[in-house]
């Protein structure tokens, strides 16, 4: 399973005094954004979350809308970084994959994004910013969709088309990679509920291999009814 967890903490350890409180109130911001929604919480309670002085949010942000903007360019660069590390983001790229190729690279995604969303508690704030700004859609939400939402899942229907020869931009694929996608989220977004159903005090590395075993099976039934369906037809 890939995870990024060290180098981002040896990353953050590099930082400057002035970025670690940006950082800070950055982390700040997913979390009560998320929570509370935009207009329900104040700069003092972020500042606060963050160990930081109100001003400070001016200072790096020019105010809590700046700092929103922040937050969803955050989330891009850390979704990019991560997707990056199993999923070249060029959109022809899937082209050039054979078969084989393209299914063991849907594989590689789904266990690093596993990792990542059901795994990791970072995730947790971020599906919560997110979910607010679906609900209702600002700027924030244009930035995190044209940076990330859309180019992931536009290179992941081009590896699908790879793998199974139908056309990464049809209806039925573009669903399918939906599916796909929306069966890890539902980990995190219910993480609570599986947690008590399975008996698991948390979901760690190893109940993220036990998720990414199931997903990977549903893939593999997937293509392999693609499969069937083409030799039948």
């Amino acid at each position: 399973m890939v995870h990024d967890n060290g180098n981002t903490q040896n990353a953050e350890t590099r930082l400057s005094s002035a970025d670690h409180t940006r950082l800070s109130l950055i982390r700040a911001g997913l979390k009560l954004f998320g929570e509370k929604g935009f207009d329900g919480t104040t700069t003092r309670e972020i500042a606060r979350a963050a160990g930081a002085n109100i001003g400070s949010i001016s200072y790096h942000f020019g105010g809590k809308e700046g700092l929103r903007a922040a937050c969803a360019d955050y989330i891009v660069e850390l979704i990019g970084r991560i997707a990056g590390s199993a999923l070249d983001l060029k959109p022809d790229h899937g082209a050039t994959l054979t078969p084989s190729e393209a299914r063991s690279v849907l594989m590689q995604v789904l266990d690093t994004m596993t990792g990542f969303i059901a795994a990791r508690p970072e995730a947790g704030l971020i599906v919560k910013f997110v979910l607010r700004e679906l609900s209702h859609p600002t700027v924030a939400l244009d930035r995190i969709y044209e940076g990330i939402f859309a180019p992931v899942h536009k290179r992941l229907c081009a590896v699908w088309e790879a793998a199974t020869g139908e056309p990464a931009e049809s209806d039925e694929t573009r669903l399918t990679v939906f599916t796909l996608i929306g069966q890890l989220v539902y980990f995190r977004i219910a993480s609570e509920a599986v947690q008590r159903r399975m008996g698991w005090s948390e979901i760690g590395a190893r109940e993220a291999a036990a998720i990414t075993a199931i997903a990977g099976g549903n893939l593999d039934a997937i293509l392999a009814a693609r499969t069937r369906g083409k030799e039948t037809s």
